[in-house]
């Protein structure tokens, strides 16, 4: 799976780099919200086919919120590290680490504060996704089911999510999009918050 994935992206990059005309650009959008929304509607159908899949979630009750929980502090403290490493201001690296991979908004947020932070924040968010799509098959194959999940913040309720539903189990798939929802409830939260302190 992460051959298909680096292929695909290496033509994607190829096809934009030689290939599409620059007309076409305004038109990726729009085929992006296609595809994304025919995946979610295939995970959806999975997921629907199951039919004990929601009456085993109910067992696992408050445990949903621990994934969340510890993906958005294992964050935290990575941003926290990198103000260390790479002597940052720590506000200004909690706010980057606080995007969890939604870059379009926590760029949008940090850039009227910092142009340079909201670019670090950008290419940091974007970066995370591609490791995500890339690691997510290894992850699951070496480490876990449940690491799937941290390991692409926010994306696992979206683009992740067909790459978590392929590579784990049903009950997975639903605890993914679950966290996806609130690592990304915590973005406009959290990130606004750092911004504010710089």
């Amino acid at each position: 799976m992460t051959k298909k994935i680096l292929l695909v992206l290496a033509v994607g990059v190829l096809s934009g780099l030689f290939i599409i005309p620059d007309s076409l650009y305004n038109s990726t959008g729009i085929l992006l919200d296609v595809g994304l929304c025919m995946l979610l509607f295939s995970v959806g159908v999975d997921i629907g086919s199951n039919k004990d899949i929601f009456k085993n979630l109910k067992n696992v009750g408050f445990k949903l919120l621990i994934v969340p929980a510890a993906t958005v502090l294992g964050s935290l403290f990575g941003g926290i590290l990198c103000s260390i490493l790479f002597k940052m201001n720590l506000f200004g690296s909690l706010a980057v680490a606080s995007g969890f991979t939604w870059y379009t908004l926590s760029a949008i947020i940090i850039t009227p504060v910092s142009a340079e932070l909201g670019t670090i924040a950008f290419l940091t968010n974007v970066f995370r996704e591609i490791i995500a799509f890339i690691s997510i098959p290894f992850i699951a194959k070496h480490i876990g089911y449940l690491e799937t999940i941290a390991v692409g913040g926010a994306i696992s309720m979206d683009t992740g999510l067909p790459i978590i539903t392929r590579n784990t189990s049903q009950e997975v798939v639903i605890i993914s999009f679950i966290s996806g929802i609130i690592i990304s409830l915590m973005v406009p939260l959290l990130v606004p918050i750092f911004v504010g302190l710089l």
